[in-house]
């Protein structure tokens, strides 16, 4: 395995890319889907799951891991992989989407910000060192620069002002990170919905020569043709030898545009949190197990799933689990969502390598529109 992250281009389709990023702990096949187990656990799930079902790498979360159990703590405890038996690649965000979302009290200036705990009340500092050096102490391989996530819609005053600071943040946090070989620091384009904004983001980051560059800043209510619209503008912009991460997206539909458009990496909770409320993802687009249809339905999920989740349960089961309020049934959803998001990922690249992308776009589309049909 490489002791230096790099990222190998191996195919187009259309724009669509095929891709590796190697570093230490492991290779990741792009596009990639990264499951988020954002304080240290991917919900309702064991990570041999996440890993069986194909995952490469698997996402932990700054501020929540900060707040508990500590940085401080989990370096004492042999850093993130260790403590969470996690051996394979880690992406850490900064913290500074959960800090617009999550805190009641925030104050925000060119130092960092100030922010309640969500948890407790207790008052805490985050400066864009700060956030690379919990970052570090988790021992994250790929690192994200702080950055000012602006709630839309806003105006296009504060969404500048919090572009150009988001900018300022990635040049401190770039040299907060220093040299790490085998690791990487991405940066976060923001502006918004904006689209000069974004490209002035963009051209500034491309300035840092950072390994790896983030799309952000979405997946905030925005609908869904503003989001593509904005990787429309964005991605030409950003260096085609480097891997692209679209922040907090998405759905199955929003993974196949996006990656039609040239994103190699994704993160997202809906699979674990629509899995957790009885929604499933299947090939057959999505499945709604409380429905009352399912109640004697001695199918399963999808017969041709290799999750056994997904094969070897059936619908009446998982239907009286859900609407019983076992934990059992969001378990066993959220496996196999999982797993059905790394089959996506998995047609996706194999599409690419064949240059066949374009139609099993399509051929996708399809089979999500004709739906989850009934049994005669």
């Amino acid at each position: 395995m490489s002791e230096n992250f790099t990222f190998n281009l191996k195919a187009t389709s259309g724009k669509a890319r095929l891709g590796e990023i190697t570093m230490p702990r492991g290779t990741i096949r792009t596009p990639a889907f990264m499951p988020v187990g954002t304080v240290g656990s991917v919900k309702a799930m064991y990570l041999d799951q996440v890993r069986g079902a194909g995952a490469d790498i698997i996402l932990g979360n700054t501020y929540h891991l900060m707040l508990r159990p500590g940085p401080e703590r989990v370096a004492r405890l042999g850093g993130l992989h260790e403590l969470i038996r996690w051996p394979h690649p880690i992406l850490t965000d900064s913290g500074g989407f959960q800090v617009m979302s999550l805190s009641g009290l925030r104050k925000l200036d060119e130092k960092g910000v100030t922010f309640k705990s969500h948890v407790d009340g207790s008052l805490h500092h985050m400066s864009p060192e700060r956030s690379i050096e919990i970052q570090g102490l988790l021992d994250s391989d790929i690192q994200m620069q702080l950055d000012e996530c602006v709630a839309l819609p806003a105006e296009r005053k504060e969404i500048e002002r919090a572009m150009e600071m988001s900018l300022r943040w990635a040049e401190r946090c770039r040299v907060a990170f220093g040299e790490q070989p085998g690791k990487a620091m991405f940066g976060i384009v923001q502006g918004g919905d904006i689209p000069d904004l974004r490209i002035r983001s963009a051209e500034g980051l491309k300035q840092l020569d950072l390994k790896g560059y983030a799309v952000g800043g979405l997946a905030v209510g925005e609908p869904q043709h503003v989001m593509l619209q904005i990787l429309d503008e964005t991605l030409p912009v950003l260096p085609f030898e480097k891997p692209r991460y679209l922040m907090g997206v998405g759905t199955p539909d929003d993974i196949l545009k996006s990656v039609a458009r040239g994103i190699d990496m994704f993160d997202c909770v809906m699979p674990t949190r629509s899995g957790r409320h009885g929604l499933a993802f299947t090939r057959r687009g999505k499945v709604n197990i409380r429905n009352a249809r399912h109640a004697e339905d001695m199918r399963p999920l999808d017969e041709e799933s290799s999750c056994p989740a997904a094969r070897d349960y059936p619908r009446a089961y998982l239907h009286h689990l859900v609407r019983a309020n076992e934990s059992l049934g969001g378990m066993l959803l959220s496996w196999n969502n999982i797993a059905y998001y790394q089959d996506l990922m998995q047609g996706i690249r194999k599409a690419i390598a064949e240059d066949r992308f374009a139609d099993f776009y399509a051929e996708t589309i399809e089979a999500w529109a004709k739906g989850d049909i009934d049994p005669l």
